[in-house]
C-alpha cells in the first residue's frame, strides 16, 4: 500500500475543513485535505456563505455595539440547558481572532450585514445587525484551472446559474421592472455573466458561499496545501496507546496509508442524506426518507461514522438534531425534483403560510428554523401530513415571485403546468386543489387581511422584529412584511421540512477535540464543521451559526495542533 505523511490530515472541503487546512498550513504544519466527492467545497459552497461571529473586524470598523458579554449571555438564553459554557467561551474568543487572521495572512476578505440581525433579536443579548458576515465577491479566475474542481452553488438559488447576494443586490433584482438604476445595475451583472459562460463555461463572480470556498481553497493552494478530490476514507489508523495517527484513503490510483503525526480532523459535512441517522433523530422522517436537503449527496455521516469507530461519540440529545428550512420542490427540466430552500419569500408582504387546515400557524417572517419547528408542531396537533403552502396572489406573485418562481419578467406558467405552482381562480378553488377546507381558509385570509389593510398582524405579529422587517420590502409602508391576498388568481406552493446542515455531531471540548464516552479527549482526533455537535444548543440564533463557529474552530483546531495559544 501506499504511503504519504503529514502532520494534519483534514476530512472533507468545506469551510471547518478548509480553514483547519488554512489555520495548520500557516503554522507551518504538512496539511493534507481529504474529499470523497470529485468537487471540493462541501455545503459551504451550495450555502448563503454567512458566517455568525460576534465582535468581528469588520463590525468594530462600522461602529456596532457589541461585546462577548452580550453575545454570551444571547447564547445561554438559545442554547438553554444545552449551553457548553467552554466551548462558547472558547468560541467567543477565537472568534475575532480568527477573522483579523484571515484578513490579514489568507486570501478570505469579510463583508460585514450590518442590518442583518440576530435571529431573536429582541432576546437577552441579542443584537439588530453586525455579527453575520459574509466572503467578499470573488473572481474565480484567481484559482486558475482548479476553478473546474470547486463544487457550483445550488442551482435552484440562482438565476440561470447567476450567483446574487444578499441585501442590496437582491433588492436591485426585486426592483429590476421598477427602477432605472436597478435595470442598469442587472443588466450589467448579467452581460458579465454572459461572458463568463461564453469564454469559461461557468460564472467566474463568486458569491455567497462558492466565494468563501474559493478564496480558502486559493489560501490553501498558495500555501502548499493539496486537496485529494475522489478520496473517502476507509478508516482511521490507530497506534497501540489509542492514539489516532491517520487513515487509509480510497484514492483512483488505489489505497494510500495517510499518517498524520499531530491529528485527523472530521470536517465531513454531517448527516443530512444519511437516511439511518435521520431516521433515528429527525422527528418529522418516520422512515428516514420523509425529508428533503439541499446539501451534497456526499454527506452521508462518514465524519460521524469514523469518528465513533475511533471511540468519539455522537451529541444526540439536542431538542433539534439540525437546522430546519422550509423546502419546495420544482421540477427540472428532465421530470426530477429540485429542492429550494425558502429564506427571503417567508417575509415579503401578501405572503401567508398554513397547513391543510388552511389555517395559518406561524409568524412567517421569522427564521426558517422557528417555521418549521412551528409547522411539525401544528401538523402533529393536527395529525396531519408534515407539510404547509406559502398563499399568496397575482400581483405578489408577479413583484416578488413565490419560491423558485422568480418575478416579473420571467414567465411562470410552466410552474404551473408542472404542478410545482398551484394556482385557483378562487380561494376556494386554491383551498380544493391543495386539500384544504375551502371555509376555513376562506376565513384565515378574510381574518388576516382585515388587519393586513392596516398593517397589522394581531395574531402572529409579523414584521414585528428588526430580523422580520430585514428580508420584507422596505418600500412597502406601513409595515414592510404585511399586506392583504385580495386579487386572485391566488396560488400555492408545497413545503415540507429541509435542513441547512445537522446540529447532531462528535461531542467536542474546547479544543476541538473529539471525546469518548468518558469526557476524555480520543488523542490525534478533531471535528469541526457539522461534523462536530453545534454549540448552539440545537437552536438557531442568527444567520452564519454553523459556518461562524466551523471557520472559528477551524482556527482553534490548528491553533491547538501546533501547540500554540496564539
Amino acid at each position: 500500500m501506499k504511503e504519504h505523511h503529514c502532520d494534519v490530515l483534514v476530512v472533507g472541503s468545506g469551510a471547518g475543513g478548509l480553514s483547519t487546512a488554512v489555520n495548520a498550513a500557516h503554522r507551518r504544519l504538512d496539511v493534507l485535505v481529504v474529499e470523497k466527492e470529485p468537487v471540493f467545497g462541501g455545503t459551504t459552497a451550495r450555502s448563503g456563505g454567512w458566517m455568525w461571529i460576534p465582535c468581528n473586524a469588520p463590525a468594530k470598523r462600522a461602529g456596532v455595539t457589541d461585546s462577548p458579554d452580550m453575545a454570551r449571555t444571547y447564547l445561554r438564553h438559545e442554547a438553554g440547558d444545552h449551553f457548553d459554557e467552554r466551548r462558547v467561551d472558547a468560541f467567543l474568543e477565537a472568534g475575532p481572532k480568527a477573522v483579523e487572521f484571515y484578513e490579514q495572512n489568507t486570501a478570505l476578505q469579510f463583508d460585514l450585514g450590518p442590518t442583518f440581525a440576530d435571529y431573536h433579536p429582541d432576546a437577552p443579548g441579542g443584537v439588530d445587525g453586525g455579527r453575520s458576515i459574509v466572503a467578499r465577491p470573488f473572481d474565480g479566475r484567481e484559482i486558475g484551472h482548479e476553478i473546474k474542481r470547486l463544487r457550483p452553488p445550488l442551482a435552484e438559488i440562482t438565476f440561470l446559474g447567476m450567483m446574487i447576494g444578499s441585501g442590496k443586490e437582491l433588492l436591485h433584482f426585486f426592483n429590476v421592472t421598477r427602477s432605472p438604476v436597478s435595470a442598469f445595475y442587472v443588466g450589467k451583472l448579467f452581460l458579465k455573466f454572459l461572458r463568463d459562460m461564453a469564454f469559461h463555461g461557468r460564472p467566474m463572480r463568486l458569491m455567497n458561499g462558492n466565494a468563501l470556498v474559493a478564496r480558502l481553497a486559493k489560501s490553501c493552494f498558495d500555501k502548499g496545501v493539496p486537496i485529494w478530490t475522489r478520496s473517502p476514507v476507509r478508516e482511521l489508523v490507530k497506534d497501540d496507546t489509542g492514539r489516532v495517527t491517520g487513515a487509509i484513503v480510497d484514492t483512483a490510483q488505489g489505497a494510500v496509508r495517510v499518517h498524520a503525526k499531530k491529528g485527523v480532523v472530521l470536517a465531513a459535512g454531517g448527516f443530512p442524506q444519511d437516511p439511518v441517522r435521520r431516521k433515528a433523530m429527525f422527528p418529522h422522517a418516520a422512515s428516514g426518507y420523509e425529508h428533503a436537503s439541499p446539501a451534497p449527496p456526499g454527506n452521508t455521516g462518514d465524519g460521524l461514522r469514523l469518528g465513533e469507530a475511533a471511540g468519539g461519540t455522537v451529541e444526540t440529545d439536542l431538542p433539534n438534531a439540525a437546522a430546519w428550512v422550509p423546502i419546495s420542490r420544482p421540477v427540472k427540466p428532465d421530470g426530477t425534483l429540485g429542492t429550494f430552500p425558502h429564506f427571503v419569500d417567508r417575509s415579503k408582504p401578501g405572503v401567508i403560510a398554513v397547513t391543510r387546515s388552511g389555517r395559518r400557524f406561524v409568524n412567517e417572517a421569522n427564521s426558517y428554523h422557528d417555521f418549521c419547528q412551528a409547522m411539525i408542531a401544528r401538523c402533529r396537533e393536527e395529525e396531519s401530513e408534515i407539510c404547509a403552502f406559502f398563499i399568496a396572489d397575482h400581483h405578489v406573485l408577479r413583484k416578488y415571485g413565490l419560491g423558485y418562481v422568480k418575478p416579473a419578467p420571467v414567465p411562470f406558467r410552466q410552474h404551473v403546468r408542472n404542478g410545482y405552482l398551484i394556482e385557483g381562480a378562487t380561494i376556494e378553488e386554491l383551498a380544493e386543489k391543495i386539500g384544504a377546507d375551502p371555509a376555513t381558509l376562506r376565513r384565515s385570509i378574510e381574518t388576516f387581511n382585515g388587519h393586513a389593510r392596516k398593517g397589522e398582524d394581531p395574531e402572529f405579529a409579523k414584521g414585528s422584529t428588526s430580523y422580520n422587517r430585514s428580508l420584507g420590502d422596505p418600500d412597502h409602508k406601513p409595515n414592510p412584511c404585511v399586506a392583504p391576498i385580495e386579487k386572485g388568481p391566488f396560488y400555492a406552493v408545497k413545503l415540507v421540512v429541509g435542513d441547512l446542515g445537522t446540529f447532531a455531531g462528535m461531542r467536542c471540548n474546547e479544543n476541538a477535540q473529539v471525546l469518548n464516552g468518558d469526557g476524555r479527549p480520543v488523542p490525534g482526533l478533531y471535528s469541526v464543521g457539522n461534523d462536530a455537535a453545534s454549540i448552539m444548543g440545537g437552536n438557531y440564533p442568527g444567520g452564519g451559526i454553523t459556518l461562524g463557529p466551523a471557520v472559528t474552530f477551524g482556527y482553534i483546531a490548528a491553533r491547538h495542533m501546533a501547540g500554540g495559544n496564539a
